[in-house]
This record gives structure tokens, sequence and C-alpha cells, in this order.
């Protein structure tokens, strides 16, 4: 090793190679001091100001917090639709994701055909395309309230009702279930498939081999997935923006699209960087309460 340290082609060499990694590891630091770590502690610093992108910053200290909470009605009334949207959403795309990844598990010759079909609304789902097609599709003219004509039944004003809009935005963010429907058709391949022979020889039939060996075999992809549709769901904006505009009565004002109302419509900088923490905080609280009850999720490689 003395020699090696000591010749200089191999010093320079290893220099080199020193100077290649330096650069490679620069520019990602680089990249995360500019574009992330700076706008989050930017953004943590306007939290306590009054900015209007015009004029510099004004401390206000906790205004912007003590507006939030005990002054601005919207602000309760966009959180409120947005718990609704999570606590509805999240489960029925799990569901209806398991569901599909169970009829797809099965092995046939359409069924890479189907796969990639049930992924593409993940793909296009977010789209203003895609988001303009099912505005029209459950309008008052659309194809939705057509059928039910033709069935002998009365249109309904779909998103033009109170009751009605955040359902059909939640019933947009199900279809979008091609992301969680592979997580779960992955957990599913790779439930060992001697535990399904013994029970078959015990004579469990399918429904209880779903329940007693698949479902607890493929906890980890439900948690995986329930975290991850918690996050997504609480950080709604497309759907709103695009279909409902946050009405018809703000029924349908996402915490997002309020955000970025106080943001870019009205130039509220630091109230909507104060809306950004406080989501920020409930999303972290929220994860850490599913992690710390995350008892339940059966880990084959530890045994548990």
């Amino acid at each position: 090793m003395n020699r090696l340290n000591s010749n200089p082609l191999m010093l320079r060499l290893k220099k080199s190679n020193l100077a290649v990694g330096y650069a490679f590891i620069g520019l990602f630091i680089i990249g995360f001091l500019a574009f992330i770590l700076f706008p989050i502690l930017y953004s943590l610093y306007l939290a306590f100001t009054d900015y209007n992108i015009l004029s510099p910053a004004k401390w206000v200290g906790l205004e912007n917090f003590k507006k939030m909470f005990a002054e601005d009605p919207f602000f309760w009334k966009s959180f409120q639709v947005t718990l609704q949207f999570a606590v509805v959403q999240v489960p029925a795309r799990l569901i209806f994701s398991l569901i599909v990844a169970l009829a797809l598990s099965k092995t046939t010759k359409m069924t890479g055909a189907y796969r990639v079909a049930y992924y593409i609304p993940s793909i296009v789902g977010g789209s203003v395309a895609i988001a303009m097609t099912w505005k029209q599709l459950w309008g008052n003219n659309g194809m939705v309230n057509r059928i039910i004509e033709s069935l002998g039944g009365s249109p309904v004003r779909w998103l033009a009702n109170e009751s009605t809009a955040i359902y059909v935005l939640i019933l947009l963010g199900v279809w979008q279930f091609g992301a969680s429907m592979l997580i779960f058709l992955a957990g599913i391949k790779g439930v060992p498939e001697s535990l399904h022979e013994a029970a078959i020889v015990d004579g469990a039939g399918p429904i209880k081999r779903f329940f007693n060996i698949t479902l607890p075999m493929i906890t980890p992809s439900i948690f995986f997935n329930l975290i991850n549709g918690i996050i997504g769901s609480l950080q709604a904006f497309n759907s709103s923006y695009l279909i409902t505009k946050g009405g018809p009565l703000n029924s349908t004002l996402y915490y997002g699209l309020k955000m970025y109302r106080e943001a870019f419509e009205y130039y509220k900088m630091g109230y909507a960087s104060a809306m950004s923490w406080f989501m920020f905080v409930v999303i972290v609280t929220l994860t850490a309460v599913v992690f710390r009850s995350s008892s339940w999720v059966f880990y084959q490689s530890e045994g548990k």
C-alpha cells in the first residue's frame, strides 16, 4: 500500500478519480441546496412574514397562523373538504386496486394487455385533458346523464350539487388506481405458492385462503399504498382546480387550491407559506401515527 501511495502515477489517478466523484456529488449538492433546501427554509421564514412579491417581506410573527386558525373560515372549510376527500378516496382506491390486482394475478394470454390498460389511468389521470374529459362526462349534458336518461331516470347536476360534486372528484381519484394495483400485484405474486397448496390440502376455499394467507402476506404492500395514499390525497389540487374551481359553494375547495389562491391570486405568499407548513405538520403527524400503529404489518423476512 505504501508503494502505491508513493507512486506519482497512482496518486494522480487517485486524485483524478476523487475529482470526478466530487464533480458528480457537487452537482447533486448544488441542486439540492438551490432547489430543495433553500426554498424549504425560505418558505419557513415567509410563514412568519407579510409578503406579496412586489414589496420586501415584513416580519409579522404568528399573525399568519392566528389568521388561519381564528379568522379565516375558508381555511377550515378547505381543510374539512380535504379530509373528507382523503377519508373516502384512500380506502376506496385501496380496495378497488386490490380487487383488480387479484383479478390480474391469474396468468392468461391477455393478462399483459390488461395490466397495461389498467395502469394507463395512473399515467394520464392527472392531465388537463383527462380532467376536462371527466368534466364533460359528468356535466349536465354529459355521457353519464345521457345513460341515466336512456334508462328512464332524471339527469343529475353532478358538478353543481354540493352533495355530489366532491364524490365526482373522489371517483376520478379512485380511477387512478394503476400504481397501487401494480404494487398489490407484486405483493400477491410474492406470496409463496406452497402456502396455498398446503391450505388447499387442508380444505381451505378461495375466500379463506385470501383472508388467512394472501391478505396477511401483502400487508407491507397495503401499508406502503396507505402511506402514499394519505400523503397524495392531502396534497390534492388538480381535479378541484380544473373541474370545479372549488365550487359549488366551496364544497370542493381543496386545501391545495385554497393555498394556491392565497399565493398566486391574492399574492399573500406569507400566508400561503404558513398554510403549507401547517399541512406539512399534519402529514408528518398522520404518517407517524400510521407507522406507530403498523404492528399489523407482516414482514416475512423478519418472521413477524
